[in-house]
């Protein structure tokens, strides 16, 4: 299916909303089922660059509040409890979950992306690595918006997504939306974010051996 353009309509094949706890749920299950390989395969990837990229655009003197969207088994969680900040987890999986509790010692929110309650204007920042990408294109505006309202104000919002050229559907178990930077633009740009900056990973690699989209935004 092809990404709609944000405000553009519903196309007629978007999922209703029977069907999208569908596509979340049978997501969620994968990873449920595959927790142990998941952590085993990127406990030691190296995402210096990302945590960089967020840390550096929030204002003021840390420590800062951050929600790591997307938490998984707690790498990224434990890294930044470790720096000094105040991180909280949220997943879908409830193995990943029970996974980043222990493993980062942090409060870790058992939350579908689809039906999040998140306090409003509580964090500095959230780090969204490889996770919003899940959120079928109909509900991604209402996600991001439920992101700008839990972010202080100048807050910054970070992604890390699988790069295409808006593609929307299953690779295997789990769904995904393959943005392009421009459609990805008018999305985040839409729920009231400004681009602070972007980037391609992995770093030091042609264009088409990078099929990371990395970008950093500030709640206007």
């Amino acid at each position: 299916m092809t990404i709609p353009k944000p405000n553009s309509g519903t196309p007629p094949d978007a999922p209703d909303a029977a069907r999208l706890r569908r596509l979340s749920e049978t997501t969620i299950a994968h990873y449920d089922q595959t927790a142990e390989d998941f952590w085993n395969g990127t406990r030691h990837h190296d995402v210096s660059q990302n945590y960089r990229a967020l840390l550096d655009a929030i204002e003021g003197e840390p420590p800062f509040s951050i929600l790591d969207l997307g938490c998984g088994p707690g790498r990224d969680l434990r890294y930044f409890r470790s720096e000094g900040h105040e991180a909280v987890g949220l997943d879908g999986s409830k193995e990943f979950a029970a996974m980043a509790r222990a493993y980062s010692g942090c409060e870790v929110l058992h939350q579908d992306f689809l039906a999040m309650t998140l306090p409003e204007s509580r964090f500095n920042g959230v780090f969204a690595n490889a996770s919003l990408f899940h959120v079928p294109s109909r509900e991604l505006p209402r996600v991001l918006g439920e992101l700008h309202r839990s972010l202080r104000p100048r807050g910054v919002l970070f992604c890390s997504n699988p790069r295409g050229n808006n593609e929307e559907g299953f690779r295997g178990e789990r769904y995904g939306c393959f943005f392009d930077l421009e459609t990805w633009r008018d999305y985040v740009c839409a729920a009231g974010f400004v681009e602070v900056q972007h980037y391609y990973r992995p770093s030091g690699l042609p264009r088409d051996q990078q099929p990371w989209l990395a970008t950093v935004w500030r709640k206007t």
